[in-house]
């Protein structure tokens, strides 16, 4: 079976040391391309790297995760983008997971399900730690989302098993062979249907009613 590639990025040596040793093992299924210290750099290696999977923590001087995965998302790279931080706020989660992030997980995860969920972002599966899930369902719920709402339409629900794959708002439009306005415009009806204001809480609440069904 083919390794998997990896990018580290993340403002710490000794993380990116300890990350790069544990994937580098002999056997462990993965390779490490490269490592950068920075979003900036980490969007520069991605793209030229193409890496399967770009582990990204968030707070880095220099240029924030946040913002990487968006940009990543905008230049269409191929790289499923997996978190890896020791935050877990809303301030933190949502709008990671809303920039296109693939998965959220803490530092704290051990090593198994580091490499599980690293496979799983490969593959396009979203992955969240349980912590990052709990707040993620408690954000769909607060504001109450409409009984009875309308249901989603086909297309609706193949635009939101995208988004919950991390797939940015462009690359729906390729996929679907339509506009990127027209993808934005059925995101708007998906989270008035749903009660939500973004697209981490429409994934949220996707997999809370059932709609895009287990894990």
């Amino acid at each position: 079976m083919k390794d998997i590639t990896l990018l580290i990025v993340d403002d710490h040596p000794v993380v990116r040391d300890g990350l790069r040793g544990m994937f580098a093992a002999p056997g462990s299924g993965f390779r490490v391309l490269g490592e950068a210290a920075d979003g900036v750099e980490g969007v520069t290696l991605a793209l030229a790297l193409d890496p399967d999977v770009v582990l990204m923590d968030l707070r880095m001087p220099g240029g924030g995760g946040v913002d990487a995965i968006a940009e990543l998302g905008r230049r269409g790279a191929r790289s499923r983008v997996l978190v890896l931080t020791t935050y877990d706020t809303d301030t933190d989660t949502l709008p990671a997971i809303e920039a296109g992030a693939t998965g959220y997980l803490l530092k704290d995860a051990p090593r198994e399900e580091l490499f599980g969920a690293v496979r799983a972002a490969a593959e396009g599966r979203t992955v969240l730690s349980p912590a990052v899930a709990s707040r993620l369902v408690t954000a769909v719920r607060t504001p109450a989302a409409p009984a009875g709402g309308a249901a989603l339409s086909a297309r609706e629900r193949e635009i939101l098993a995208l988004v919950a794959r991390g797939t940015a708002n462009r690359a729906i439009a390729a996929e679907l062979f339509i506009s990127e306005a027209t993808v934005k415009t059925h995101l708007t009806h998906i989270y008035g249907k749903l009660g939500v204001k973004d697209r981490a809480a429409a994934v949220a609440a996707g997999y809370d009613r059932g709609i895009l069904g287990g894990s």
